[in-house]
């Protein structure tokens, strides 16, 4: 083993993450095998099964990680706009993390991974953002008990479809579309946030 491929035991873990991310970023996620990557990190696959039983394991693992990062980078945005933009931020924090990592925005939508426990709750955390950019814009409208989580879904799914439309170019005139149509769904006088 060389010295490149030395690692501690008690890093063993983080280490398969890191290659499997460099993986991923590397090419088509259908090619990935634990094999591949045991013979990568310089470790037997057996040794791989003691830390993850399957492939879908370590996927869920990792797309978990990217929802954390996705979150963090909302997260920022969010706090360093003024009041009026919060939607665009949302939205621009959210076209703008799928274009900056492909890979791992495919992996963390992955038929795979998508139901395995980690990932929903890290899921969840994403649109907890989105939601209470819908309630901060509920209220600067004045609207009282909005059904807010019918209203986050469907803004989620706009733009997660946006995205997806996009495809690797990113087209930028598609994704601002995209984000006036929204902004235009929140303009005062519309009905997409209904008043009881």
């Amino acid at each position: 083993m060389s010295l490149g491929r030395r690692y501690h035991v008690g890093d063993l873990p983080s280490r398969l993450i890191r290659e499997a991310r460099a993986m991923l970023e590397e090419g088509d996620l259908k090619q990935f095998n634990l094999r591949a990557l045991a013979a990568r990190a310089g470790i037997t696959t057996g040794s791989m099964y003691h830390h993850y039983e399957s492939k879908a394991a370590l996927l869920g693992d990792l797309a978990a990680i990217g929802f954390g990062e996705l979150r963090r980078s909302l997260d920022q945005g969010d706090r360093a706009v003024a009041e009026g933009v919060r939607l665009r931020a949302w939205a621009t924090g959210y076209f703008g993390f799928a274009g900056r990592e492909p890979a791992m925005f495919a992996l963390m939508f992955d038929p795979e991974v998508a139901d395995l426990p980690k990932v929903v709750d890290a899921r969840a955390e994403v649109l907890s953002v989105l939601r209470r950019t819908v309630v901060e814009v509920a209220e600067a409208l004045g609207r009282r008990d909005p059904p807010v989580d019918k209203i986050t879904l469907a803004v989620w799914a706009a733009a997660h479809g946006a995205a997806s439309l996009a495809g690797p170019a990113r087209d930028p005139e598609l994704i601002e579309d995209v984000i006036a149509g929204l902004e235009a769904l929140f303009r005062p006088g519309t009905t997409t946030l209904p008043a009881p």
